[in-house]
């Protein structure tokens, strides 16, 4: 059985049809990647997988119990949380304050400690910046700020969005170096990405979304040499 599965997600803003019957399994311990141009669905799959937007039909399963029309908060107490994109922090919370936010779930002392050691493993940058606002970091660590208040509720699955979105290129590298790490010491991933091949890279399975249905899906290692995916969404860059 899979961690996450979603099953015929139909979802509608008024007359549109933003999701049109798609199905995602996403297995214990991998990394999967959704692609897709703007406008292609991604941001609303993840959205409608945390509790943030209803689903008009189908159903989304977390280790086979139903999630789908849950409230965000009770989403997150079974082990879904998500990096949203453009990261959203409390910019006038210091940076150890906007990461104790994202463990509001947990109820341990000792486990919050240790996923704020873990965080700062990850991000040693942040352990220096911790008494600094969010909002006097650069681009970058706000966003390692944001992927590390995903991590201190301790989540099954950890839904990326966007995550290299406006960065510098030696940054996004760091970030997708954390990502795998992040992997390896058991979290299962679900990244929204515009950044095909950086993403291909890291991910075990991938899926295309086109206008709200999967075009595409199959082994990331294999998605990479598809022509189809090199010419529409790698820009020859492969």
């Amino acid at each position: 059985m899979a961690l996450l599965e979603i099953k015929n997600l139909v979802v509608s803003y008024g007359f549109i049809t933003a999701l049109k019957g798609i199905d995602i399994n996403v297995e214990k311990g991998q990394i999967v990647a959704l692609l897709g141009s703007n406008g292609a669905g991604k941001t609303t799959t993840l959205k409608t997988i945390s509790g943030v937007i209803k689903p008009q039909a189908g159903k989304i399963l977390l280790d086979g119990a139903e999630i789908d029309g849950k409230a965000p908060y009770k989403v997150a107490k079974v082990g879904v949380t998500q990096s949203p994109e453009g990261r959203l922090l409390f910019p006038e919370l210091t940076v150890e304050d906007n990461l104790r936010v994202g463990g509001y779930t947990v109820k341990s002392k000792a486990e919050l400690e240790k996923n704020f050691e873990r965080v700062y493993n990850l991000f040693p940058i942040l352990k220096e910046r911790k008494k600094q606002m969010a909002n006097t970091l650069s681009g970058g660590e706000q966003q390692m700020v944001a992927i590390g208040r995903a991590l201190m509720s301790s989540p099954k699955i950890l839904l990326l969005d966007e995550p290299s979105l406006g960065l510098a290129p030696l940054i996004i590298e760091e970030i997708f170096e954390a990502f795998k790490k992040i992997n390896e010491e058991g979290t299962t991933i679900l990244i929204v990405e515009q950044n095909a091949l950086q993403t291909l890279k890291i991910a075990d399975y991938a899926y295309v979304l086109e206008l709200g249905k999967i075009s595409m899906q199959g082994p990331a290692d294999e998605l990479i040499k598809d022509s189809r995916l090199v010419e529409a969404y790698l820009g020859g860059k492969n």
